[in-house]
């Protein structure tokens, strides 16, 4: 059985724990090194509610010469757009074993400005 990475590990320590339901569905963050992904799932019905990213139509051709910190915060208030748009305005959030820091904060900052709550 191949070995599991630390961030593996804090990933499946965080889901034991978080799960996401039709009151409160889960904010989940993935990060490669160019682009950034947010959905917000509702595990009980296994259904993603809403999706962005840094590849997302409302966002191309503003990202141009973005960095990635700034990338990550457009991406924030998108998904939080999107969820306002569909009433979910509270989320549990899941950082997907990253640390809360850098491009995950910035977007998590910038989902709560927006005006989701979590």
């Amino acid at each position: 059985m191949k070995a599991l990475t630390g961030r593996q590990r804090r990933k499946l320590r965080i889901r034991n724990k978080i799960s996401g339901t039709d009151e409160r569905p889960r904010l989940s963050v993935f990060k490669s090194s160019r682009h950034i992904y947010a959905q917000v799932v509702n595990d009980v019905a296994g259904q993603t509610i809403a999706a962005a990213c840094t590849l997302s139509r409302d966002l191309k051709g503003t990202l141009d010469g973005d960095k990635k910190m700034d990338a990550a915060k457009k991406v924030g208030a998108l998904i939080a757009k999107i969820c306002l748009e569909k009433k979910v305005d509270k989320v549990v959030f899941d950082r997907n074993g990253y640390l809360y820091h850098g491009r995950v904060k910035a977007l998590a900052d910038a989902a709560r400005e927006a005006g989701l709550q979590f």
